[in-house]
């Protein structure tokens, strides 16, 4: 109505001829002027007399159109229907009604179903909802889950009697119709009518993918109508070899095969260009009816629709009569085979995969499934590593009381995880070694104080005195039990030396040596403890063997991860990882390490690790009883981790030389394609350096430093972890005892004509005659007492944890060595000439030794190295 009265406001002078001017009653109420209002025309020119007349016939308008609308328009609208002969009285008008209503009614259900089709133009690639494919790196499928087919064949690899097998039973006219064929319809109604079964379908090749891949199994003619639409738009948009291929690599073929090649394994254990003319005619006889014609459950079924598939092939064309008899004549023979699609390939990767997927991609989105993870996998690694991990477990495992193994690689340019194996049989137990035990990293953790240190701008060759050392009540002890004296740090790390890592710890501060641990990658709590510096907070192997990566990568670290691309089932890309490397140590820092951490594999506990072509750097662990035996190595291009021990945490026998054996078997094979790199050079200038870092060094309440008990000994064969040592008496009788931990050691040495007793020790060393005892960290040593005479004062033997070495007599005169026996009193008659047999006595403590004074210290940086220990080895 508004858009109507401005028309006429346009066209107002329009109206005006023919109308009166006479004056238009106004109705009663009405409070506007009369709008004949007289004009003066002296007093106005001809525009404006022109523009009265137009307002003037506008408003008499107005009102004209408001009188019809009030009273004249309703009588013409009610007058057809009113009346004599009404116009729903009359046929046409039903007519009319009916026909109009119709076309309506079925232009808006054309309009919904068009609208509610799927888009066809993806119908040879898109995924069906229930399935999750995850691939490796080379596009290798690790494992499926759901309907989803494992091996996907190209037209030309499909044998033409099995296509022609489908075409004959399933849509003979397949080449001739545009997605639906009439004629089929009421061909197969009439077949089955006539066999009063199913024994023909109506539904050509391309309904039944529509159906596959965009429709469900609902039963109704709207699914129907949708499935014919969609064949039809389906062939509009594709070639009929197209079509067939998609077919043929889809239709389910019962026992869990999706597809022609993986029914030709799952029944016959062969691919399918293998497979006769009889096998063939079977593979098209089961889609109707899955289940009912299995040739595993139901042999006589499946035999009876082969048969009439054999002769629809004869009809049409395909083979000829001989052949048709010869391939019913032929019996059914299977070999069953589990499904390919149910295989797994790196399962405890593949799990952790699944385990990933929710983090990066919604809920509705893995619900809806269809969706294909591309990850990062390197098979022909992952192949390398779990040979590697299962040898050590059969050849090492039992001889050094481990059970399970797991190793990981990863590229630390990229962070892309390039294997992974967490144990030794995903199929009886699926924990995860890899990321889900958390164990004690031991000596591998030192790494990162010494890296804390090197930030802080210590030079390698700093000493640190190694010794007894007690702080706060925390007592360091060396896996050894021996101590070295003065050494530099460089050494210390590569012997794996305790006390120093601690003293290390201490001059640092934890916190600052947990904040660089966190930037290097780990991801685990670390408790601020002084046992931190040996490795107490339990780690994962995976988030230890990322932190070690840093060094590879010259200071930058990139998280690690396992899937690069999620598509959905249309193939639209929904997660793609984009993780960008953080500095988080200097180019110096990161070189020095890697010179430190390459000696201890040249020279340290890591030789094991050692690769004949290139230059490999790492790092030993070991935490308490052999628990856990770790190696965490790396070349410029990748870094490896390996972890030893049991799941109820028992004690093992080995040594982490094992682990660093089984990354180096693993490295052997992968290697072979991969260019050498070497480290870069390690800075020349190590005094001086600026910090990179601010440190917190720790402030102890007390510390306390005892002296050294023993030089360094030799390699002792007898294994450390021996809780009791084997004494021999002179008449060849041996006893067993069992040491403290905490002990005192005294000595005697005497000279005399006759044979003496003699110690035996770790390390021979020349004893003085007349030489006085000294005291020593919780050990005392009884003051020996030499005389010229031949007799022998009685002493008390020491008291040692392993066994000790025989020990060479310094009397100017010949003695007889005789073997150490602790815990004994030598008799006081040694006067004769030859040795009485001995017998076990009761042992009488010596009073303990004098302590040195306790002494509390305020942190301060240690002095020194001696020049010695600051020649670069």
């Amino acid at each position: 109505m508004t858009k109507f009265i401005s028309r006429l406001k346009d066209l107002s002078g329009k109206f005006n001829a023919g109308v009166s001017n006479e004056p238009v009653d106004t109705p009663v109420g009405n409070k506007e002027e009369p709008v004949d209002t007289p004009i003066d025309d002296k007093e106005q020119d001809k525009g404006e007399r022109d523009a009265s007349r137009h307002r003037r016939q506008l408003k008499r308008n107005l009102l004209r159109l408001k009188r019809f609308s009030t009273q004249e328009l309703p009588e013409i609208v009610k007058k057809p229907f009113t009346g004599e002969n009404p116009l729903y009285h009359q046929r046409r008008f039903w007519l009319a009604l009916g026909v109009g209503g119709g076309a309506i009614a079925l232009s808006f259900a054309g309009w919904s179903l068009e609208s509610s089709l799927p888009d066809t133009s993806d119908a040879l690639t898109l995924m069906r909802p229930e399935t999750l494919t995850i691939k490796a790196s080379n596009n290798k499928i690790l494992q499926q889950i759901g309907p989803a087919t494992r091996e996907t064949l190209k037209i030309d690899k499909i044998p033409q009697q099995l296509i022609q097998a489908f075409i004959a039973i399933e849509d003979r006219r397949f080449y001739k119709h545009q997605g639906v064929d009439y004629q089929g319809v009421l061909r197969a109604a009439f077949s089955n009518l006539v066999a009063r079964d199913v024994v023909e379908g109506g539904s050509t090749i391309t309904q039944q993918l529509a159906r596959m891949v965009f429709l469900d199994q609902e039963r109704s003619v709207w699914r129907k109508l949708k499935e014919v639409r969609t064949a039809q738009k389906i062939e509009q948009e594709n070639t009929k070899d197209q079509i067939l291929e998609r077919y043929l690599n889809l239709v389910y073929l019962g026992e869990g095969a999706y597809g022609v090649a993986d029914a030709a394994w799952v029944y016959f254990s062969k691919p399918v260009y293998e497979l006769t003319l009889s096998e063939m005619a079977t593979l098209a006889a089961i889609p109707p009816a899955p289940n009912q014609y299995s040739p595993i459950k139901n042999p006589q079924a499946i035999k009876e629709r082969r048969n009439l598939v054999l002769q629809q092939m004869q009809e049409a064309g395909f083979i000829t009569a001989t052949e048709a008899e010869k391939a019913i004549a032929a019996s059914l023979v299977t070999k069953p085979s589990l499904p390919k699609r149910l295989e797994r390939f790196a399962p405890y990767f593949t799990e952790y995969i699944q385990q990933e997927l929710p983090k990066h991609v919604s809920p509705e989105a893995i619900k809806a499934g269809g969706l294909t993870v591309e990850t990062t996998l390197k098979p022909e690694w992952q192949e390398a590593a779990q040979k590697a991990v299962i040898e050590t477990v059969e050849e090492s495992g039992r001889g050094q009381n481990f059970e399970q193994a797991a190793l990981v690689a990863i590229d630390p340019r990229t962070g892309e995880i390039r294997a992974m194996v967490g144990g030794k049989d995903f199929y009886k137990q699926q924990f995860n070694r890899v990321t889900q035990a958390q164990r004690q990293p031991g000596s591998t953790f030192k790494a990162f104080v010494y890296t804390t240190a090197m930030a802080a701008g210590f030079t390698p060759y700093r000493g640190y005195l190694d010794a007894p050392y007690k702080v706060d009540g925390y007592t360091p002890k060396n896996y050894s039990e021996d101590h070295l004296g003065w050494i530099s740090m460089r050494d210390a790390l590569i012997s794996s030396i305790n006390v120093v890592a601690v003293k290390v710890l201490v001059d640092v501060g934890w916190d600052t040596v947990i904040d660089v641990a966190h930037k290097m990658g780990i991801e685990s709590e670390l408790k601020p403890t002084y046992s931190t510096a040996l490795g107490a907070s339990e780690v994962n192997l995976l988030e230890l063997t990322s932190a070690y990566g840093t060094f590879a990568t010259q200071g930058m670290h990139t998280k690690t991860y396992g899937i690069r691309r999620v598509l959905d089932r249309r193939g639209n890309v929904i997660y793609e990882a984009k993780f960008k490397p953080d500095r988080v140590l200097q180019e110096d820092t990161s070189a020095i390490m890697t010179w430190l951490l390459r000696g201890v594999v040249n020279e340290g506990t890591g030789r094991a690790a050692a690769l004949d072509d290139r230059p490999v750097a790492g790092k030993t662990g070991t935490s308490d009883e052999a628990r856990d035996l770790w190696f965490i190595g790396y070349i410029p291009q990748m870094v490896a981790g390996v972890w030893l021990g049991n799941d109820d945490n028992k004690p093992t026998w080995g040594a982490s030389s094992t682990a660093a054996y089984t990354w180096n078997k693993f490295m052997v094979k992968v290697v072979k394609d991969i260019p050498v790199e070497k480290f870069p050079e390690r800075p020349t200038d190590l005094e001086g350096r600026k910090p990179q870092l601010t440190i917190k060094p720790i402030k102890p309440k007390s510390i306390f430093s005892g002296s050294i008990i023993s030089k360094n000994s030799d390699d002792d064969d007898t294994p450390r972890r021996s809780r009791s040592r084997r004494t021999r008496d002179s008449d060849g009788s041996s006893s067993e005892e069992t040491p403290r931990r905490r002990r005192y050691r005294t000595s005697s040495v005497q000279s005399s004509s006759q044979g003496e007793p003699t110690r035996r020790r770790r390390r021979r060393q020349e004893v003085q005659s007349q030489e006085e005892s000294r005291p020593r960290y919780r050990r005392s040593r009884r003051q020996a007492n030499t005389n010229s005479q031949s007799q022998e004062t009685p002493s008390n033997s020491s008291r040692s944890y392993r066994r000790s070495r025989r020990q060479a007599s310094t009397s100017s005169q010949e003695s007889a060595p005789v073997r150490r026996r602790s815990r004994r009193r030598a008799s006081s008659d040694s006067t004769s000439s030859s040795a009485q047999p001995r017998r076990r006595r009761t042992y009488t403590p010596a009073p303990p030794a004098p302590r040195a004074p306790r002494r509390t210290t305020e942190s301060a940086a240690p002095p020194p190295a001696p020049p010695a220990a600051r020649k670069e080895n």
